[in-house]
């Protein structure tokens, strides 16, 4: 039995989970910056939610991380900048960012023509932080350079599924649970945390995110998605990286011609996947 690794991922899973809750309820009585009405946004029934469920997931995953067993100083390091870089500028945008511009080519192409957009900044810095991450935790420059760009792409790639109630957490947790069970068959403690410790903080966050109160914004799902990049960076070997890698580039590049949104509700398994947990669409909510 994997007792190490089983061991490194409940007590991941659980300081996540502990932490995450812990940050959530901190932050809905004083947010870490401005007031209620700051984080306050409509969703997509035109009700008031809030994004102070992306702050809570970085701080909650971040001390998590800090308190984490096993972990060595430089994956440790990699961690903590991963889900803090991410998560910063993905607040950056949640609070300040324009919708002028959308995806990559949009914010590319503005910036292409001197146009600096809130998008611009958190691609570009997500980017550097994931290469920052990935020097922390890679063998070469070839690695380094494969890892980068599979935490920077993963984490762009986990805010493209924030469009509806827990939909970004399902796609996590569906994303992780093969990274948990490679660490745990493995028995490798060290990537066993690193795949948990997401999940853990994200599940807890699951239940306000299904309830229609909270969202994770740019800053948590980027931090997810940063967080499970790195998670695979370390779990993987170059072959399933890299697999990895081009599956992340291929959903990205088809998020600029379609609706994930409409695939979504036209197949019937995904569709009830997305639902589940979820309030039906023509209910109203509960007063």
């Amino acid at each position: 039995m994997a007792r190490r690794a089983l061991a490194g991922a409940l007590a991941g899973a659980l300081l996540g989970a502990v932490a995450a809750r812990a940050a959530y309820a901190a932050f809905t009585r004083r947010p870490p910056v401005g007031d209620l009405e700051t984080w306050s946004r409509t969703n997509h029934r035109g009700e008031p939610i809030t994004l102070l469920e992306g702050p809570a997931f970085v701080a909650g995953a971040g001390a998590a991380a800090a308190a984490a067993p096993g972990l060595p100083a430089g994956t440790r390091a990699a961690v903590l900048l991963a889900v803090t870089g991410s998560g910063a500028l993905g607040v950056y945008d949640d609070l300040y960012g324009v919708t002028s511009s959308k995806g990559f080519k949009g914010h590319l192409g503005a910036l292409a023509k001197g146009e600096v957009t809130s998008g611009a900044v958190k691609i570009l810095g997500i980017g550097a932080t994931g290469l920052a991450a990935a020097a922390l935790t890679s063998r070469g420059p070839v690695d380094t350079a494969v890892n980068g760009a599979l935490i920077a792409g993963s984490a762009n790639l986990a805010n493209l599924f924030d469009l509806r109630p827990g939909r970004a957490i399902k796609v996590g947790l569906l994303a992780g649970a093969p990274l948990l069970a490679a660490s745990l068959l493995r028995d490798a403690p060290v990537s066993a945390v690193m795949a948990a410790l997401p999940l853990g903080a994200a599940a807890a966050l699951l239940p306000e995110d299904l309830g229609e109160r909270a969202m994770l914004g740019d800053a948590g799902a980027n931090a997810l998605g940063a967080l499970l990049g790195l998670a695979a960076a370390v779990t993987l070997g170059r072959p399933g990286r890299l697999a990895v890698l081009g599956t992340v580039v291929a959903l990205t590049a088809a998020s600029e011609k379609i609706s994930f949104t409409r695939v979504i509700a036209g197949n019937r398994v995904l569709n009830r996947i997305d639902m589940l947990g979820r309030r039906p669409v023509e209910q109203a909510p509960a007063h």
